[in-house]
């Protein structure tokens, strides 16, 4: 078997997000945490996947900080799976992904499930990326300032006790 790379030490934030929460699993059981799943027969249900590897990924999510097991609502001998601030922090991203799907897998008029907002009951606009100063941003309006492995700001924050 190959050993899996880890990106939890990366300089760079997409690696490290993608070392939580990068498997469509992982990303599918946030998406029904956000759809009121909570336990874990919920998730199975929903996703059909093998209990196994259910089991490694409500575990991983949980190690995590993504997802809290808690004791079940009603007071059953069960655990429950809620959203912890961490991941609810998720939500824009979830909400990106589907409507990146919306507008790329979809044949015009075919039907999909919508996400809408409760208190009007419309859909949601777009998400767009914005500047500080309000103006809508492309790719090509972007730059990553990476750090250099010898930036001293690095390795202070490295040795930081906090």
């Amino acid at each position: 078997m190959v050993a899996r790379t880890r990106f939890d030490d990366s300089d760079c934030p997409v690696a490290r997000s993608v070392d939580a929460i990068g498997d469509w699993w992982s990303l599918l059981i946030v998406r029904d945490a956000f759809d009121g799943s909570r336990r874990f027969g919920e998730f199975q249900r929903s996703l059909g996947v093998a209990k196994n590897i259910l089991t490694a990924r409500l575990r991983a999510l949980v190690a995590g900080g993504v997802l809290e097991s808690v004791p079940a609502s009603d007071g059953s001998a069960y655990r429950e799976y809620v959203l912890t601030p961490k991941g609810e922090a998720l939500f824009p991203v979830i909400v990106a992904l589907r409507q990146w799907g919306e507008q790329n897998f979809f044949a015009p008029g075919e039907q999909h499930s919508h996400l809408v907002d409760r208190r009007q009951g419309r859909r949601l606009r777009t998400l767009e990326v914005r500047s500080a100063d309000g103006r809508r941003l492309a790719p090509d309006d972007t730059i990553v300032h990476k750090v250099s492995p010898t930036d001293p700001s690095r390795i202070a924050s490295a040795d930081s006790p906090l």
